[in-house]
């Protein structure tokens, strides 16, 4: 069985991404580490790939064992003073506000 951390990054990577192999490709890592690291639980993985991975999904490693948690994420600012967003990142803030809001639903 997986820990709730792992699940976590694996829903988060189906939310935003087309696939495993794209955000790995995102974020800088090989394919088959990520793969690794799903399949043995993130809290295996290198303090480096871990950070990575946080990164990637926009997310801290705080706001990771919180959400595994079932707690809710006490502050999230979005700020767009003086920000450029592409309409990627625009979307992925979107993806992420829902991801946050379907956790209050359970």
């Amino acid at each position: 069985m997986k820990d709730a951390r792992t699940e976590v990054v694996e829903k988060l990577i189906d939310e935003k991404f087309p696939s495993a192999k794209a955000f790995a490709e995102h974020i800088g890592i090989p394919y088959t580490t990520l793969k690794s690291i799903l399949k043995r639980g993130i809290g295996n993985a290198t303090v480096d790939n871990v950070l990575k991975i946080c990164k990637g999904l926009g997310i801290t490693t705080d706001q990771l064992e919180q959400i595994a948690n079932g707690d809710d994420i006490v502050t999230i600012a979005a700020h767009h003073d003086g920000e450029d967003w592409t309409e990627e990142e625009l979307e992925e803030i979107e993806q992420f506000k829902a991801f946050i809001r379907s956790r209050r639903k359970r």
